[in-house]
């Protein structure tokens, strides 16, 4: 265990994550009560909204509706997720948001032609003007990201092979534009990780690139995006993509009950109680869990919201 980190970094996702796929109209000011809510738990990066085509998300319709109507918190960065120039000069357009400049690749070309509508060529060609865009608007660009890292629902199991490659990939366009890439983010998009497939493709990460910092998006839809991140930390990665209450899904994943995310307060849970800090304060969590059950209408699947946390009941028995 003496890999674990002492601390973790937590990206939430859950509002993008989850009224991405939520089945009618979320309205826009319940989005808003969400976001807003989850800027006071101690979260400090939140991905809030996805500039993409609404005929084929609806659901992200109202994106610039959503980032006018926040109220930012100070040491809070929303960001937007965008797949194209296009998204990319809206997310610029609102003036709200923090713009991350990134190299995307994804380790299964049937999966991106789905989600991105760009091939394996496309797709490099698209990071080459992108980066020629965040150079001329002095967008930093530090990191690197690699969808369906674990496996895909037309493809099946992704090998560490094939992520290494992506990875060397992602350096190449990276040196022809004279950037650095400090940290690259393994999305398990389509949910065939299991402990471990994560250990083998981060310890064959970390045996050709030691000094790479590494981020898990792990997504539920078979249970596993806790165990998942439980042999992260014990690789000792110490960043990780979250949904509050386990919103969410990918749209594009073709799998009927396509889960969100490792579930933001179970995440927290698990590492304050292995003594890892997370600076987030759970209770408050647990509330914007509930908050979200509310406005989705539905049950969603966090298991700390249903259960509580442990501080409290401790507290009660002194």
């Amino acid at each position: 265990m003496s890999n674990l980190p002492k601390a973790v970094f937590i990206n939430e996702e859950g509002p993008r994550e989850g009224f991405q796929i939520e089945k009618g109209n979320i309205p826009t000011a319940r989005k808003i009560e969400l976001i807003d809510a989850l800027s006071d738990t101690g979260l400090h990066h939140m991905q809030i909204v996805s500039f993409v085509n609404p005929k084929r998300v609806p659901g992200m319709a109202d994106a610039e509706e959503v980032v006018r109507g926040i109220t930012p918190r100070p040491g809070v960065e929303y960001t937007g997720l965008s797949l194209n120039e296009k998204g990319l000069e809206r997310a610029l357009a609102t003036k709200r948001l923090k713009v991350e400049g990134r190299i995307a690749m994804c380790a299964s070309e049937a999966f991106l032609k789905r989600n991105n509508n760009k091939s394996f060529a496309e797709q490099e060609a698209y990071n080459h003007r992108v980066l020629s865009i965040y150079k001329e608007l002095d967008i930093p660009v530090t990191r690197g990201s690699i969808m369906a890292a674990f496996g895909c629902n037309f493809e099946g199991d992704i090998q560490p092979a094939q992520v290494l490659t992506q990875l060397r990939q992602i350096f190449a366009i990276a040196a022809e534009h004279g950037v650095n890439i400090e940290l690259v983010s393994l999305a398990d998009t389509m949910a065939w990780a299991t402990p471990l497939s994560i250990k083998r493709t981060v310890g064959a990460i970390r045996d050709v690139y030691p000094d790479l910092r590494i981020n898990l998006h792990l997504h539920d839809t078979r249970g596993m995006a806790i165990a998942n991140a439980f042999a992260g930390l014990e690789m000792g990665v110490d960043m990780f993509d979250a949904s509050v209450a386990g919103l969410g899904g990918c749209p594009f994943a073709g799998h009927k009950s396509a889960a969100g995310n490792v579930c933001t307060e179970d995440l927290v849970f698990m590492c304050e109680e292995m003594g890892i800090h997370t600076g987030i304060d759970l209770e408050k969590l647990l509330e914007c869990a509930r908050l979200a059950e509310d406005i989705v209408g539905h049950p969603l699947p966090g298991s700390v919201m249903c259960g509580g946390s442990l501080a409290r009941l401790r507290a009660a028995l002194h």
